[in-house]
């Protein structure tokens, strides 16, 4: 399997270098680490050096179209089936559009279960991106063969056992989400005013135990983090490089204290200087958020409705803002859980304050995984976690609801209409991925306009071009947006030796 994938890159990178000499063109296709699917496409001036590069996202996402007419109550169901690695996250966001939608308050032990459910979460996702997804690019090196770049390089790196303290971790983090919801992968938990299931008494002594392991990984994790990264300056100049900085606004949601809450509270953004741009409740989203289309991809480019959309520009003038952990960080003004706040200050008195580096989205996931587990730990010590009053039942007629939670990636917005039964009549979702589509686009450009000289390229530096959208950990498969019903679609049909025989186009 690792020869096969070894060889469809090498095969990849001839193409790229063939397409690089015929018509001045550079391919990455496909693009990998990531959920979903796209492409980069490098224009070369005649000097071979870049004009314009574009980040092209050529998949469909529909699930706003085929939500009409089904149930509200589905929609947890439904869209947790839009994305494979971030499903909780569109579960709870729908969970908490339907408590709004039928204006109903789940009772204290369900909110405090649902908390407790999304932190696990959290941290089993960040921790997937931390060593899989992301980490390979410095545990290994950005310039490593591509065979090592991946979760075997990672553990020939840092050794078998602690290859087997992420497995094992991140196991053990599912298998709590199971007793939770039944499906690590496809939950059925959240309610409309609360949850199908709480905790057993009996079973609470489990969960402690791997939340007190969990914080101890997270302990782990932010130590091999200064060690293989911190303590590596080539490592260090490359987060600060200008090639991987943008100046841009940044979103997340804060809790009463401005502190960085993954499950709820008002959205803040912040200016490039850190100030206050704006605060306000996942109800007013469509009063600070919009969307432009561009014909190079799926993906729709969101904005600050009050700065205006200026094209792909960074400062103040420019309405494009960031959401996932980096964004988070800079939006808030401080963590909620003592260790988490150590990590933070230390995160900004490297750095600087707000931090505009992409590549730091890695040192910041890591700060969100160590208060992930500090509130597992605080929120299964909490004597009403065990409670049995988990559901408010709702009365009101149902019209229109707005959820938002925080996804790994970032800020998940959903937004559903219904009729008087309770049939959705319109949805809208805007995913993290979508929020951070227009500065991944600009980092992608810039990272290739920097790296790429005289039409030199090789396997490491189109790799250091990836990481230029890895960082934001996308997920391609939540952000697409279609109109209803077409989109462009090639169909090739191969014989046995793999000749195209036909090809058809729509």
């Amino acid at each position: 399997m690792q020869e096969e994938s070894k060889a469809l890159w090498n095969d990849a990178q001839a193409r790229a270098a063939r397409s690089a000499m015929n018509a001045r063109r550079i391919t990455i296709d496909p693009i990998t680490r990531l959920e979903g699917h796209g492409k980069v496409d490098i224009f070369l001036n005649t000097e071979g050096n870049v004009d314009r590069a574009f980040f092209q996202v050529p998949e469909l996402r529909g699930f706003e179209i085929f939500s009409l007419g089904r149930p509200a109550e589905d929609m947890p169901q439904i869209t947790s089936r839009i994305c494979g690695v971030c499903p909780t996250a569109h579960h709870m966001a729908a969970t908490k559009t339907l408590d709004d939608l039928y204006r109903v308050e789940p009772p204290p032990t369900a909110k405090k279960l649902r908390e407790l459910m999304y932190n696990i979460f959290m941290l089993e996702d960040h921790a997937l991106h931390v060593y899989i997804l992301g980490g390979p690019d410095f545990i290994v090196g950005p310039e490593a063969p591509a065979a090592l770049r991946n979760v075997v390089g990672v553990i020939e790196t840092v050794g078998l056992e602690v290859g087997k303290k992420v497995i094992s971790m991140r196991r053990r983090l599912r298998e709590l989400m199971t007793l939770m919801a039944g499906k690590a992968v496809h939950p059925v938990f959240g309610l409309p005013g609360g949850v199908s299931k709480g905790i057993a008494k009996e079973d609470i002594s489990h969960f402690r135990e791997v939340a007190q392991d969990a914080l101890e990984f997270s302990r782990f994790t932010l130590q091999v983090f200064h060690d293989l990264v911190l303590k590596n300056d080539d490592y260090v100049k490359l987060i600060t490089s200008d090639t991987y900085t943008h100046r841009t606004y940044y979103m997340g949601l804060v809790d009463e204290n401005n502190a960085v809450n993954f499950y709820d509270g008002d959205l803040r953004v912040v200016d490039p200087t850190g100030g206050v741009f704006a605060r306000f409740p996942a109800a007013n989203y469509l009063d600070y958020v919009a969307e432009h289309v561009e014909p190079w991809s799926y993906v729709k480019f969101c904005y600050l409705k009050p700065v205006g959309w200026n094209g792909f520009t960074e400062g103040a003038d420019s309405g494009i803002y960031a959401v996932a952990p980096l964004a988070r960080l800079n939006a808030a003004q401080g963590m909620a859980t003592p260790e988490a706040q150590k990590a933070y200050d230390e995160f900004f008195a490297t750095l600087g304050e707000p931090v505009h580096h992409t590549l730091a989205n890695h040192w910041a996931r890591v700060v969100e995984m160590l208060q992930a587990a500090e509130r597992i730990v605080e929120l299964v010590n909490d004597a009403e976690i065990t409670g049995t009053d988990i559901r408010t039942l709702p009365t009101e007629t149902p019209t229109s609801g707005i959820g938002v939670v925080e996804a790994p990636r970032g800020t998940l917005f959903h937004h559903y209409e219904t009729d008087e039964r309770g049939l959705i009549t319109k949805a809208n979702l805007i995913v993290a991925t979508q929020n951070n589509s227009a500065r991944m686009a600009m980092s992608v450009e810039k990272a290739a306009k920097d790296l790429v000289r005289n039409g030199e390229v090789s396997d490491g530096l189109l790799n250091k071009i990836e990481m230029a959208f890895r960082a934001y950990d996308p997920c391609h498969a939540c952000a697409t947006h279609t109109l209803p019903g077409q989109m462009p679609l090639i169909a090739r049909i191969r014989g046995a030796d793999g000749e195209i025989l036909r090809e058809l186009r729509r």
